[in-house]
């Protein structure tokens, strides 16, 4: 999966009322390993500041969750499951992946699979590419495919691919407070 391929356009208005583009280019920030990453789009505080037009990210460490009262829009992927590697290796994988993005806490319950996570967020998550399945602490949705929407309700979760292709999603994460 390469990120370069994928281009945010973001919109402003000037102080006359005319509207016009003021970014067109890749993400504001990257945080990838072989083909799993994000790809961070925008963020924005819930308040008056929401349509400020500052691209905060560009200078702004990847982090999973939004700021507290703010929201974040990113792409992610969801590289195929290896087979091959061992339990060991898997969470070594996934330990550092979430230690990364500073969402170590997130990691409440991996009993069930060691990608399992839960944000203090509302989400929205679309599938533009590939098929994933939600596994949650019981149960699962299974074979998301392209066009699928999950509102996701800061619950445990992990995204599997049990398929060959990297999986592209688009993840809008509202703060939710302290759900926990």
């Amino acid at each position: 999966m390469t990120f370069d391929r994928l281009r945010r356009i973001v919109t402003e208005e000037s102080a006359s009322g005319r509207s016009s583009v003021l970014i067109d280019g890749p993400a504001a920030k990257l945080l990838a390993a072989d083909e799993g990453g994000l790809a961070e789009i925008w963020t924005a505080a819930l308040d008056g500041r929401l349509l400020d037009g500052r691209d905060r990210l560009s200078s702004e460490d990847v982090r999973l969750e939004p700021d507290k009262g703010a929201v974040k829009v990113r792409w992610f992927t969801v590289p195929a499951e290896n087979e091959s590697a061992s339990a060991a290796e898997r969470e070594a994988q996934a330990a550092f992946a979430f230690a990364a993005c500073g969402a170590a806490h997130a990691r409440v319950d991996t009993s069930r699979h060691q990608m399992m996570h839960k944000t203090a967020t509302l989400d929205a998550i679309i599938l533009i590419r590939g098929e994933v399945d939600l596994l949650l602490d019981d149960g699962e949705a299974k074979a998301l495919r392209p066009g699928d929407v999950v509102i996701q309700r800061a619950t445990n979760h992990a995204w599997i691919n049990r398929g060959k292709e990297t999986a592209l999603l688009v993840a809008v994460l509202i703060d939710a407070g302290d759900v926990r």
